[in-house]
């Protein structure tokens, strides 16, 4: 399931940046890494992925976002082999200082929404098996891009994760976990872009 879920995220990637856009178009790849956090995390859990997309003229266009936080929930020892991944489909809006060529910088808002997947193999003390869930969610965020020349710049990006239905399993936890809520975090992050 996760080399078909990498090989559709690839493949959308891809298409995105080679298609055909007006002659005025930014498209743009972002691989990131970066920390989750919130309530359903303890401490900040590391993550990475990648983001790519296209403004048309510049200003709006659209964006996939694909993230990945292994050991999301703890570590192996607490709750076995675990991780939530994520797969956006954004709106971007963003005003271009400097133009949307050569240097520059992009401030932008971000939101969207996709799938939000869980999974917990359990150590069979706290989760019984492999439970896993996939979920409809939302995200809502903003950064910016800066821009070193034509085709390469640095991204910081926030965004807010929040799942529309409870984690699967969350009432069998006897720990509370999940303190019997939806699937919600932060990530913030930093990448390379490039345009």
């Amino acid at each position: 399931m996760k080399q078909v879920i990498k090989s559709l995220v690839l493949s959308a990637a891809v298409a995105v940046v080679l298609a055909p856009m007006q002659a005025r178009a930014d498209g743009f790849v972002a691989p990131w890494i970066g920390t989750a956090f919130g309530s359903n995390i303890d401490n900040g859990r590391g993550t990475f992925g990648v983001s790519a997309g296209g403004m048309g003229a510049g200003i709006i266009g659209g964006e996939v976002d694909f993230g990945w936080n292994p050991s999301f929930f703890g570590t192996q020892n607490e709750f076995g082999n675990n991780s939530v991944l994520n797969l956006m489909g954004n709106v971007i809006v963003g005003v271009p200082i400097g133009g949307t060529h050569g240097v520059g910088v992009r401030p932008y808002l971000v939101g969207g929404v996709g799938l939000i997947r869980n999974q917990i193999e359990g150590n069979g003390t706290v989760f019984t098996p492999l439970q896993s869930t996939n979920m409809f969610g939302w995200d809502l965020g903003g950064g910016v891009m800066g821009y070193f020349n034509d085709h390469i710049g640095l991204r910081g990006d926030y965004r807010y994760m929040r799942a529309t239905q409870d984690i699967n399993g969350a009432a069998t936890d006897p720990t509370n976990a999940f303190h019997g809520d939806r699937l919600h975090f932060s990530r913030l992050t930093i990448g390379v872009v490039f345009r």
